[in-house]
């Protein structure tokens, strides 16, 4: 087993006046040798957008984009003709493809906090496509739910994605240990944490702490206190 420990307060940050973000891998003005990407997985943006702001109309292009707002809400508008509106609770993707553009604002009253994902394709030249779901209904406490899996191994609840990534989400409460057996020996898993207090294979984190795992076939998860947690497993080349 073969492990890296990001701090949260190891993050590259922005502050725009109407937006602070938070960098756990090199992006924009913040560049880091040591934290380019994590196997497949490039960007896991956490940002906060005052009300009525956003980001105005930009391109992507062979990326799969993975939006999970924390709090508030997301208005969405892109050249595939999909207008939308991500809530709290909802996951949404964008298969960026042969190109996209599209513009995400907070249309709530409130500060909006959200996750943002980039993963590599398995392919470039794909078809651009959109989906969102709400997931709200079946996070039950103490357990994971998989929101996000390849289009080939999809199951019945979550989305998928062009690559062999998988997104899980879940609330636990304290001394609550689990397990995560990983799809492939080949992948690694980016544990995030959301909220709360957690020991993952004896690295202790904090809020928006993380740690990149690999080299393993499953790995233990123990949580100190309410918490929420984001795993992300990606293949690693």
């Amino acid at each position: 087993m073969e492990k890296v420990i990001h701090p949260a307060n190891s993050r590259g940050t922005a502050n725009h006046g109407w937006l602070k973000a938070n960098h756990s891998f090199s992006f924009a003005n913040f560049f880091d040798p040591s934290k380019v990407q994590f196997g497949l997985l490039r960007v896991l943006n956490d940002d906060y957008v005052k009300a009525g702001m956003g980001f105005g109309t930009h391109p992507h292009k062979n990326m799969e984009i993975i939006s999970i707002p924390l709090k508030g809400e997301i208005r969405h508008k892109d050249s595939m003709d999909h207008t939308a509106v991500i809530e709290a609770g909802e996951v949404q993707v964008m298969s960026a493809g042969t190109g996209v553009e599209h513009s995400e604002f907070n249309s709530s009253q409130d500060e909006l906090n959200m996750l943002q994902i980039w993963i590599f394709p398995e392919k470039d030249g794909l078809e651009p496509r959109y989906d969102q779901k709400d997931f709200s209904e079946l996070m039950q406490p103490n357990q994971l739910i998989n929101v996000v899996s390849p289009k080939s191994d999809q199951s019945k609840d979550s989305l998928y994605i062009n690559q062999q990534a998988y997104l899980h989400l879940g609330d636990f409460q304290a001394g609550r240990k689990i397990d995560y057996n990983l799809k492939s020996e080949s992948n690694g898993v980016y544990v995030f944490l959301i909220e709360g207090d957690a020991e993952v294979e004896g690295t202790i984190l904090k809020k928006r702490d993380a740690v990149g795992i690999w080299n393993t076939s499953s790995l233990s998860l123990e949580f100190k206190n309410p918490s929420k947690v984001l795993l992300i497993e990606v293949p690693m080349n």
